[in-house]
């Protein structure tokens, strides 16, 4: 695909006053694959046509002026029944795209790892295997025998097959990297350090601000989808007390449902998170609908109930941003925090927001245990943060941060413990 004619359908008043920030949206996908727009088309119905989804008048004008501009493609900002595709196919000089096998070939071009990577496989395979009939042009009629099959449809049935074997082999492989992640989520929750998932729209900015927390190099773009696996690192507070971070997989408007279904496994960190930040981009013209979808998917996920802070990134580029500024405090408390992850403004507030949301159910405990008892040490250091050990005159002197019910059973006269400062 090198020169693209967008197109949007309408089927609502609410529709017809979002579709050109639809397109918009639709032509930055285009253009992660390095596609030229060209042209956008537009058109209202009451419903879709269930042959060309789209009217035939309007079809017969996108054929004369793909001529005319030269587009080797059209890409649909919808989703396409195999029906409607091989139709417009049948009609058009042009490469028929919709929208999900767009989004499926971006993430077919960032996954890295090999879960991704499979992920993704399995995604393309799922929306591949009911198109099979778009190849009917290539195949031959049954014949005149009741139980008779042409050529062609033995080919299809072939293919079919071994879309579904590659989809069953898939999923196992998959199944087997999910129980090996699941281990590791145990390993975490059995260890006091807390998880804090970034999430948000795609290029809301969340890599920036994973390296502005965690002072790392992640790979941050403005590409789409340029982070799909997601990334750990440890954050430290300047007293000693630390938390994991998690960059996650962008999410999108209209994601298809085949992503969700092959990224469960990746999603699931979310679901396993302590606190999620969820980057919101103020510089989008439609920052507001864009939070809705992304905690529409939290909520499909079974993440609608963790601890939210919503972080509104990218005050830098916003010319009123001095009296946001004057709110932080206030909003701060609220759950929400203003930041530039770009400039580092704003990132410490954030900070001292996720570390009394984290924290609050920890306290502070000054522990002096004879030697003999030094044993303990090693358990008491997977039960908190062991952020101070030293030997004084014959007795070991430790500060522990954990729940009180972690200490009780180990150590009775030290249950309660104090609140961190």
């Amino acid at each position: 695909m090198n020169r693209a004619i967008l197109v949007s359908l309408s089927l609502s008043a609410r529709e017809k006053a979002e579709a050109e920030d639809s397109l918009d949206e639709l032509a930055g996908l285009a253009r992660a694959v390095g596609a030229e727009v060209v042209h956008r088309v537009r058109q209202s119905r009451f419903r879709p046509s269930p042959r060309t989804f789209i009217g035939q008048g309007k079809v017969r004008e996108l054929a004369l002026m793909a001529v005319e501009l030269r587009a080797d493609a059209v890409v649909f900002d919808h989703n396409l029944t195999p029906v409607q595709q091989r139709s417009l196919e049948d009609s058009l000089p042009l490469k028929v795209i919709d929208r999900t096998q767009l989004i499926l070939d971006i993430f077919a071009r960032r996954a890295a790892s090999r879960e991704g990577k499979l992920q993704v496989e399995l995604a393309r395979l799922m929306y591949q295997l009911p198109r099979l009939t778009g190849k009917g042009k290539a195949l031959s009629q049954p014949g005149a025998g009741i139980r008779t099959r042409g050529p062609g449809e033995k080919k299809l049935e072939e293919d079919r097959r071994r879309i579904q074997d590659r989809i069953t082999r898939i999923k196992r492989q998959i199944h087997s990297l999910g129980l090996r992640r699941s281990g590791q989520r145990m390993s975490r929750k059995r260890s006091p350090m807390p998880v804090v998932s970034l999430v948000g729209y795609t290029s809301a900015g969340k890599s920036t601000l994973f390296n502005a927390l965690s002072r790392e190099h992640a790979f941050t773009s403005p590409m789409l989808f340029a982070t799909l696996d997601p990334v750990l690192r440890r954050v430290a507070f300047s007293d000693g007390l630390y938390f994991l971070l998690s960059d996650t997989v962008g999410f999108i408007r209209k994601l298809p449902v085949e992503l969700i279904t092959s990224f469960r496994a990746t999603l699931e960190e979310i679901r396993e998170s302590d606190c999620i930040c969820h980057v919101i981009d103020l510089a989008a013209a439609r920052s507001g609908e864009q939070a809705e979808a992304v905690e529409k998917v939290l909520a499909e996920i079974g993440a609608g109930n963790i601890p939210l802070v919503r972080v509104f990134n990218k005050i830098d580029l916003l010319p009123g941003r001095d009296e946001l500024l004057t709110l932080q405090e206030r909003k701060t408390v609220a759950g929400r925090v203003y930041v530039s992850a770009r400039t580092g403004e704003g990132v410490a507030d954030l900070k001292k927001l996720l570390r009394g949301i984290l924290f609050q159910d920890r306290r502070l405990f000054h522990l002096r245990l004879p030697l003999e008892r030094s044993a303990l040490l090693p358990e008491l250091a997977e039960r908190g943060v062991l952020l101070k050990a030293a030997e004084n005159t014959g007795h070991l002197e430790l500060t522990l941060m954990a729940r009180p019910d972690a200490v009780r059973d180990l150590l009775p006269d030290y249950a309660e413990g104090e609140p961190p400062c």
